[in-house]
């Protein structure tokens, strides 16, 4: 008789409670926030310079108190939502259990349960219970995952948390469908003359299994002081990322660092894509940054920004742009610097040729021959930071 599929909370009943209960004290702090910041009264005379300062003082307070209201509230919904969170758990039938310990046998592994549970997307994932009966196991979760696969005739991928070996204690270990959709990245640099670091900073990363997601920001100016600010946005909002918040209450609190800082133009670009490999849909978040290209065989999508760099503006402009990707699409993101290398006021038409024009297939490739054209249209000087990355999506 098959059994009876739960659904339950990923956390017991009185963690829950616990950080629900946490949750709204934090709602109720931003509530407090909100209810301080009172509009400035408005005087009839001219305030002389010692009233305006105070004026823009109390204007600049009532601000932060607005994002420190906004930032608990984001707090508070991560919170509930972890609290809230919850899988459909199932055990697998008797017939599926004995193939995969009878698989596992052969590797000296010895299983104790396996459960099969659905995420928030309508995945499949799984947990199995596993230890080794002989010390010394060499095969890895990410193998492991190869030998359920074939199994159970269904493509599973290992969870990033899971312990690297199997060892003689029971550890449980988490496996999730495979993505409909797999990505190859390339990069490709150059450091403006007469400089030794560059001021633009990048990064590539996974916040779930399934999320690829890609940063490039470009900081005023070169040197040190740029690459400190690029180096800021970028780390901060991996880091942001990672932890569960959205993107554009991230950005906020990035933007008000870059305000609050010590020196005045501490501004810098932000170009953020994100892939969902299930679907295959990207979102392409820009703010003062370089156009996007995303290629389809010989035609060639050119994304372009028309607001300013963060550090600007105490709320800063966020275009979004959203695309669905096919088998074999390309994304090609920029700094500033690599449109500059080419011909005056026509960079961005000339780049969309070459892009159209190449037949490489390999990231790696595409991004190296792209900078190399660049620099020599420029008759190989450096004149700003340049960096390229390019990313291949392919159907798995």
């Amino acid at each position: 008789m098959k059994e009876k599929e739960t659904f339950v909370s990923i956390l017991p009943e009185y963690g829950r409670r616990r950080l629900l209960m946490f949750a709204d004290s934090i709602r109720e702090l931003a509530t407090s926030f909100g209810e301080l910041d009172k509009p400035l009264e408005n005087t009839i005379e001219e305030p002389n310079e010692a009233d305006r300062g105070d004026i823009l003082w109390q204007r600049r307070m009532q601000e932060n108190k607005i994002l420190m209201a906004n930032h608990l509230q984001e707090i508070a919904g991560i919170m509930s939502h972890v609290a809230e969170e919850a899988r459909r758990f199932s055990p697998v039938n008797e017939k599926i259990y004995k193939r995969v310990a009878q698989a596992l046998k052969g590797f000296d592994l010895q299983l104790k349960d396996v459960y099969t549970m659905e995420n928030e997307t309508g995945f499949t994932e799984m947990s199995l219970q596993i230890r080794s009966i002989k010390p010394g196991c060499t095969i890895t979760a990410e193998e492991i995952g190869d030998v359920i696969s074939v199994v159970i005739n269904k493509k599973l991928t290992a969870s990033v948390n899971n312990p690297f070996f199997i060892d003689l204690e029971w550890k449980t270990f988490y496996y999730v469908e495979a993505p409909r959709f797999h990505v190859l990245t390339g990069v490709a640099l150059a450091v403006k003359e007469n400089e030794k670091i560059s001021g633009d900073n990048y990064a590539i990363f996974e916040t779930e299994p399934g999320t690829h997601s890609m940063i490039i920001s470009d900081g005023m100016g070169s040197g040190k002081k740029a690459c400190r600010d690029s180096q800021m946005i970028v780390e901060l909002m991996q880091k942001f990322m990672e932890a569960g918040y959205k993107k554009e209450m991230a950005i906020q609190m990035i933007n008000t660092v870059l305000l609050a800082g010590p020196e005045a133009g501490n501004m810098s670009t932000l170009d953020f894509c994100t892939i969902d490999l299930y679907s295959g849909f990207c979102e392409l978040l820009k703010i003062g940054s370089a156009p996007t290209y995303i290629k389809r065989e010989h035609l060639v999508e050119r994304i372009s920004a028309g607001n300013l760099p963060l550090g600007i503006f105490n709320r800063p402009d966020m275009e979004i742009n959203k695309r669905r990707l096919q088998d074999g699409d390309y994304i090609i993101m920029l700094s500033d610097g690599v449109l500059d290398a080419l011909s005056q006021g026509i960079g961005e038409d000339m780049m969309s040729e070459l892009i159209s024009g190449t037949d490489l297939k390999n990231p790696k490739e595409i991004a190296n021959a792209m900078l190399k054209f660049c620099i020599r249209q420029s008759k190989g000087k450096v004149r700003d930071d340049m960096t390229i990355i390019v990313l291949g999506i392919w159907q798995t």
